[in-house]
């Protein structure tokens, strides 16, 4: 199936309650959300966290890597003072979204560098499995493994690991950066997950993406090649809607750098 056909069908997936989505006695169980960068928590699961802490039930993010990738040539901010800002941008998102900032956990994986396999994946996943033993999780979230990035594929790659020693804890996949593939590209069989009403939170989740000044504004401004999140990217976040796709077993891809 073609990207624009399957994204056809993900806007057609049932709409469902997070109780459905997590499962039998979902009432009970709480979730975790896994980013590859900071920012991408927002933009792909902004209203679930939002939902999920709105109904009281306990919420984990995990941030695999340092986004330090994002501005390569600034002297103003370079790697440690951009890593402190993204880690900050993120607890000032989540904040708007309902959670607690020690609920949130960063690896610091170097950004566009993010291990598929080997020890440090591993460890990640390990992290995973932490978080979700804390706060008794019914599923964990992570981005989409046909998203064109490297860290986005890695971070897949890690919750499938996780799923190797949890195998009966499910996983669904956000798209971040999937909706920019071309519409010809091949992404695979039919859509199957769900679709969450996230209309409530859109307001809580604009200002949490807003949070990232560093990502969606000219906060670092002496750096020319820097990473901006453009208005049309954005619009693909901005509708009463989440799409939450189920994972099946993930296969390794080479890895663009």
């Amino acid at each position: 199936m073609n990207l624009e056909a399957f994204l056809a069908a993900a806007g057609r997936l049932p709409v469902a309650s997070l109780d459905t989505i997590l499962g039998e006695a979902g009432s009970q169980k709480g979730l975790v959300v896994v980013a590859p960068h900071p920012d991408d928590e927002s933009l792909g699961c902004g209203g679930l966290i939002a939902e999920a802490c709105r109904l009281g039930r306990a919420v984990r993010l995990v941030v695999v890597t340092d986004g330090c990738g994002s501005h390569t040539h600034s002297a103003m901010y370079p790697p440690e003072r951009l890593r402190t800002l993204r880690e900050d941008e993120t607890r000032t998102a989540v904040a708007e979204l309902g959670l607690a900032p020690e609920y949130v956990r960063f690896l610091r994986l170097p950004d566009a560098h993010a291990p598929s396999a080997g020890p440090e994946a591993e460890a990640a996943a390990a992290a995973i499995l932490d978080d979700a033993a804390s706060c008794n999780a019914g599923a964990l979230f992570v981005t989409w493994g046909h998203d064109p990035h490297c860290d986005h594929k890695a971070s897949a790659a890690i919750v499938a690991l996780a799923q190797v020693q949890r195998p009966a804890l499910p996983a669904y996949a956000y798209p971040v950066w999937g909706f920019t593939l071309p519409p010809e590209t091949e992404v695979g069989d039919p859509p199957e997950g769900y679709r969450l009403d996230i209309a409530a939170h859109l307001p809580a989740k604009a200002r949490a993406v807003a949070a990232h000044r560093s990502q969606t504004t000219d906060l670092i401004a002496d750096d020319p090649t820097g990473f901006r999140l453009a208005p049309d990217m954005l619009t693909n976040f901005a509708g009463p809607h989440e799409i939450f796709l189920r994972m099946g077993p993930v296969v390794s891809e080479a890895s663009p750098s």
